[in-house]
């Protein structure tokens, strides 16, 4: 499915190309993504599994259409890519992400393949992501790359709090960072801007357990949401927290 590229102001509506929309903080974006008029691209792993997602293209089926796509495997990106090749995308979303098994990020136990694996998913597939549809992002309106990340990539935060823990995640976030920064450098004069955002303590399956309040979905996603309308070419490389401030690195 092929949209069609319309002139349009940067606060009406524009096409988003969302990784790991088949729940929690990726099925939100993409639920409210479309609510607010966007056209949305959504791509899960196993999207025959993905019943709320498909419900949302039943409700949506002009503007929302469903992709596979494991962000591990560099072939199926590179097809996806293809296929969509004479698409504009104005927002390329990296939200999926994984944190590990935390038994797994024990140091005196440490399982160096699920750090692999974190890092493939967490800090290697956006910028392979980004790579694969730079074409298709620098040929539509707002030219947008932007990636959830996490506060727990911060190295300022790990001396602020002073606790070893979760290795392989922390780990791959600040490693994310440091990718999208240099992405944000090299794209900024070709008029692409690059930015974090970092959606809070928020209630998915990945802080289920937490003894502390959590943040909802909707609130996490609608703030970011705020904050990547507010990442442009002035302010590119910006990781910015749910309340709008800088995070620091």
């Amino acid at each position: 499915m092929i949209f069609p590229l319309s002139s349009f102001a940067e606060d009406e509506t524009g096409i988003v190309l969302i990784t790991g929309s088949n729940r929690g903080i990726g099925l939100e974006f993409t639920k409210q993504y479309l609510e607010r008029g966007w056209t949305v691209i959504a791509t899960a792993r196993k999207p025959e599994k993905a019943e709320d997602l498909r419900q949302l293209g039943i409700q949506y089926p002009e503007r929302l259409s469903i992709h596979q796509l494991d962000v591990t495997d560099n072939e199926r990106i590179d097809a996806l890519a293809k296929e969509l090749v004479d698409q504009p995308i104005d927002l390329l979303l990296n939200n999926a992400g994984i944190s590990g098994y935390i038994p797994d990020q024990i140091f005196g136990r440490l399982d160096y393949d699920s750090f692999e694996q974190v890092l493939a998913v967490n800090t290697v597939a956006p910028l392979k992501m980004a790579e694969a549809f730079y074409p298709h992002i620098k040929s539509s309106n707002l030219k947008k790359i932007v990636s959830v990340s996490s506060s727990e990539g911060s190295i300022g935060g790990a001396y602020d709090d002073e606790s070893g823990r979760m290795y392989f995640y922390r780990s791959s976030k600040s490693a994310l960072n440091m990718v999208m920064v240099n992405l944000a450098f090299q794209l900024k004069s070709r008029g692409i801007a690059v930015g974090l955002v970092n959606p809070g303590p928020t209630d998915t399956d990945f802080m289920r357990g937490i003894p502390f309040p959590l943040r909802s979905t909707e609130e996490a996603v609608t703030d970011m949401i705020e904050n990547i309308e507010d990442i442009d070419i002035d302010n590119t490389a910006a990781y910015l927290n749910y309340n709008g401030k800088t995070i620091d690195w």
